[in-house]
């Protein structure tokens, strides 16, 4: 089932099902401009709870709105009964994601079909 996403000239999220999990795949830039689409997606994968998987490998850059954004729904998902994992962290986002241990806090799978096949 694939659910509408959203997309503006920096920042693009897409929504779908896949076995069983949601999967939302990032493009662009996520920045404190940019990070609202990522937010309403995480808060509907809250509401329904279950194993959401975020491909990150095509966002070029990611702020610390966009990693609050993350953590915030890994939190929110966590009580609902559900996890967030991260697929696909390359360059300056990987770089990003390790220098201030978040790589640490979430499951990271280097690919999605790695991650759905976990």
């Amino acid at each position: 089932m694939v659910m509408p996403g959203t997309e503006d000239e920096r920042f693009s999220v897409a929504v779908r099902t896949v076995d069983g999990a949601v999967l939302l795949t990032l493009g662009g830039e996520l920045d404190h401009d940019t990070a609202e689409p990522l937010r309403q997606a995480l808060d509907a994968a809250a509401v329904r709870g279950g194993r959401l998987v975020v491909d990150m490998s095509g966002l070029r850059f990611c702020d610390s709105t966009g990693l609050n954004a993350l953590l915030h729904g890994r939190i929110a998902l966590h009580e609902a009964g559900g996890s967030l994992e991260l697929a696909g962290l390359g360059g300056p986002v990987a770089r990003m994601f390790r220098i201030t241990g978040a790589d640490g806090v979430f499951p990271v799978h280097e690919d999605v079909e790695q991650a759905l096949g976990a």
